[in-house]
């Protein structure tokens, strides 16, 4: 479904979409069904907006390694302060 303020210049396909995060289309594509990434498909064609390409890669480039921790939400606190 099209936004109601669909702009075609704040749109990316997935394939530039990749080519500007650094990932393969099928990742971008993955991406924008878990909600990481705001985006939608048009007919065979999946669109991403830019603005949210671009914060994603933003907070993955600022997690660094830690985007590999399951326990970076704070949950590794909460279970310490369980026990």
């Amino acid at each position: 479904m099209i936004p109601t303020d669909f702009n075609p210049a704040e749109w990316l396909t997935t394939s530039q979409a990749a080519e500007l995060m650094g990932y393969n289309y099928a990742h971008v594509r993955y991406l924008v069904r878990k909600g990481l990434v705001v985006g939608f498909k048009l007919g065979r064609d999946w669109l991403v907006k830019r603005d949210s390409a671009l914060a994603y890669l933003e907070e993955i480039t600022r997690l660094g390694p830690a985007k590999h921790d399951p326990w970076r939400s704070g949950a590794r606190q909460q279970r310490k302060e369980e026990t």
